[in-house]
Protein backbone atom coordinates (compact mmCIF):
# COMPACT_ATOMS: atom_id res chain seq x y z
CA UNK A 1 0.00 0.00 0.00
CA UNK A 2 1.42 3.31 -1.05
CA UNK A 3 1.18 6.98 -0.10
CA UNK A 4 -0.41 9.15 -2.76
CA UNK A 5 -1.33 12.79 -3.09
CA UNK A 6 -4.48 13.93 -4.84
CA UNK A 7 -4.77 17.67 -5.40
CA UNK A 8 -2.72 18.47 -2.30
CA UNK A 9 -4.51 15.99 0.01
CA UNK A 10 -2.56 12.98 1.29
CA UNK A 11 -4.16 9.57 0.88
CA UNK A 12 -2.57 6.48 2.42
CA UNK A 13 -3.70 3.02 1.40
CA UNK A 14 -6.89 4.46 -0.05
CA UNK A 15 -7.91 6.00 3.28
CA UNK A 16 -8.09 9.78 3.56
CA UNK A 17 -6.01 11.54 6.20
CA UNK A 18 -8.88 12.80 8.36
CA UNK A 19 -6.74 14.65 10.90
CA UNK A 20 -6.99 17.79 8.79
CA UNK A 21 -9.44 18.23 5.93
CA UNK A 22 -10.34 21.71 4.76
CA UNK A 23 -14.09 22.14 4.40
CA UNK A 24 -15.44 24.64 1.89
CA UNK A 25 -18.91 26.22 1.77
CA UNK A 26 -20.64 24.40 -1.06
CA UNK A 27 -24.28 24.28 -2.16
CA UNK A 28 -25.48 21.38 -4.32
CA UNK A 29 -28.55 19.15 -4.50
CA UNK A 30 -28.16 15.74 -2.87
CA UNK A 31 -30.12 12.51 -3.11
CA UNK A 32 -29.44 10.06 -0.24
CA UNK A 33 -30.47 6.38 -0.23
CA UNK A 34 -30.25 4.30 2.97
CA UNK A 35 -28.49 1.10 1.84
CA UNK A 36 -30.36 -1.09 4.34
CA UNK A 37 -33.95 0.14 4.12
CA UNK A 38 -33.94 1.77 0.68
CA UNK A 39 -35.38 4.95 2.21
CA UNK A 40 -34.68 7.97 0.01
CA UNK A 41 -34.11 11.49 1.31
CA UNK A 42 -33.21 14.75 -0.45
CA UNK A 43 -31.27 17.75 0.76
CA UNK A 44 -28.68 20.38 -0.03
CA UNK A 45 -25.01 20.39 0.92
CA UNK A 46 -23.72 23.20 3.12
CA UNK A 47 -20.03 22.30 2.91
CA UNK A 48 -17.71 19.87 1.16
CA UNK A 49 -14.27 18.35 1.68
CA UNK A 50 -12.30 15.51 0.14
CA UNK A 51 -13.54 13.30 3.00
CA UNK A 52 -17.25 14.14 3.02
CA UNK A 53 -19.95 16.77 3.27
CA UNK A 54 -22.70 18.11 5.48
CA UNK A 55 -26.22 17.69 4.12
CA UNK A 56 -29.07 19.93 5.26
CA UNK A 57 -32.22 17.81 5.28
CA UNK A 58 -35.42 17.58 7.28
CA UNK A 59 -35.07 13.77 7.49
CA UNK A 60 -31.57 12.95 8.78
CA UNK A 61 -30.59 9.30 9.19
CA UNK A 62 -29.00 7.68 12.27
CA UNK A 63 -25.25 7.78 12.90
CA UNK A 64 -23.59 4.76 11.31
CA UNK A 65 -26.16 4.42 8.51
CA UNK A 66 -24.51 3.39 5.24
CA UNK A 67 -25.82 5.41 2.32
CA UNK A 68 -25.40 5.97 -1.40
CA UNK A 69 -25.37 9.66 -2.22
CA UNK A 70 -25.62 11.57 -5.46
CA UNK A 71 -24.44 15.20 -5.43
CA UNK A 72 -25.53 17.28 -8.42
CA UNK A 73 -24.28 20.77 -9.23
CA UNK A 74 -24.29 22.59 -12.57
CA UNK A 75 -24.95 19.44 -14.62
CA UNK A 76 -22.09 17.57 -12.91
CA UNK A 77 -22.69 14.56 -10.69
CA UNK A 78 -20.69 12.81 -7.97
CA UNK A 79 -21.89 9.43 -6.68
CA UNK A 80 -20.44 7.85 -3.56
CA UNK A 81 -20.91 5.21 -0.93
CA UNK A 82 -20.80 6.91 2.45
CA UNK A 83 -21.68 6.65 6.13
CA UNK A 84 -23.48 9.10 8.44
CA UNK A 85 -20.96 10.34 11.05
CA UNK A 86 -22.63 13.45 12.54
CA UNK A 87 -26.29 14.00 13.35
CA UNK A 88 -27.89 17.37 13.99
CA UNK A 89 -31.62 16.46 14.09
CA UNK A 90 -33.10 19.80 13.08
CA UNK A 91 -30.33 20.73 10.65
CA UNK A 92 -29.04 17.62 8.89
CA UNK A 93 -26.18 15.14 8.91
CA UNK A 94 -22.46 14.90 8.31
CA UNK A 95 -21.49 12.31 5.72
CA UNK A 96 -18.10 10.61 5.39
CA UNK A 97 -17.24 9.29 1.93
CA UNK A 98 -16.22 5.62 1.83
CA UNK A 99 -15.83 5.29 -1.93
CA UNK A 100 -16.36 7.95 -4.60
CA UNK A 101 -17.26 6.36 -7.91
CA UNK A 102 -15.35 7.16 -11.08
CA UNK A 103 -15.49 9.75 -12.71
CA UNK A 104 -17.00 11.44 -9.65
CA UNK A 105 -13.62 11.51 -7.91
CA UNK A 106 -12.24 13.74 -10.68
CA UNK A 107 -15.27 16.04 -10.48
CA UNK A 108 -14.97 16.22 -6.67
CA UNK A 109 -11.29 17.19 -6.93
CA UNK A 110 -12.12 19.79 -9.59
CA UNK A 111 -14.84 21.33 -7.36
CA UNK A 112 -12.41 21.50 -4.43
CA UNK A 113 -9.69 23.05 -6.60
CA UNK A 114 -12.12 25.71 -7.83
CA UNK A 115 -13.12 26.58 -4.26
CA UNK A 116 -9.48 26.62 -3.11
CA UNK A 117 -8.51 29.00 -5.93
CA UNK A 118 -11.45 31.32 -5.28
CA UNK A 119 -10.30 32.04 -1.70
Amino acid sequence: MDDRTIKGQSIKAGIRDRRYAIRYPFAADVDVIDMESGTRTNGVTSDLSLGGCFICTSKPLAIGTRVRITIVRQNQMVEALAVVRILKPRIGMGIEFIDVEHPGNEILCRWLDQMRQSR
